[in-house]
């Protein structure tokens, strides 16, 4: 769901006329470290399917991931939009760190909108980092519970962490993009008044 908030907040930002050279100036402390996460994270979900040993562990090192991400979010807090993006993966981390570190998900509300083999992947196990809801899940309305319909990647489950992440990300981009332009005219207006 990370590219909605991405998507929606370019087109707002170019229909505000704001400008895609405002993304040029990303500056966070330990940049670097997202990539890595996102690199590490797909490892883990590729060699899992592969290895019993990756497997047994792969919880720990999805709450890994997490735990370095929110520290990373908290370091750079006071980016436009970043409290936003911190509550919602903290909601997240929180819905999988008392359900065995696994994001579960309503088999039922899957059901309407999502594949059957899907579910049937979901319902037979672990499916990557997430596990279907049942009567001992903790905390099941932070989980994967709201029907999302999208019509250009297809329908989704998503969490509330989600949504509340992505509207951080959505204020982010339109931050970068429209205070560029506003800080580019507010500097020629400046040297012209030299």
């Amino acid at each position: 769901m990370v590219y909605d908030g991405i998507i929606l907040s370019l087109i707002l930002g170019l229909i505000r006329k704001g400008s895609l050279k405002g993304l040029a100036r990303i500056e966070l402390k330990y940049g670097w470290v997202f990539p890595l996460l996102l690199i590490f994270q797909i490892g883990v979900f590729y060699f899992q399917q592969s290895s019993d040993l990756i497997a047994r562990f792969s919880s720990y090192s999805f709450m890994l991931v997490y735990i370095v991400g929110l520290i990373f979010l908290w370091l750079n807090r006071a980016s436009s939009g970043f409290m936003w993006i911190l509550a919602g993966v903290f909601l997240n981390f929180l819905a999988m760190a008392v359900n065995g570190g696994r994001m579960p998900v309503s088999v039922d509300v899957a059901a309407k909108v999502l594949d059957p083999s899907y579910i049937q992947e979901l319902t037979g196990g672990l499916y990557a980092k997430h596990a279907a809801m049942s009567d001992s899940t903790l905390l099941g309305f932070l989980g994967d519970v709201i029907a999302y319909n999208r019509p250009y990647l297809g329908p989704q489950v998503i969490s509330i962490g989600d949504i509340i992440m992505n509207i951080g990300i959505f204020i982010y981009i339109q931050f970068l993009m429209v205070t560029d332009k506003t800080h580019i005219n507010s500097s020629y207006v400046d040297s012209m008044g030299r």
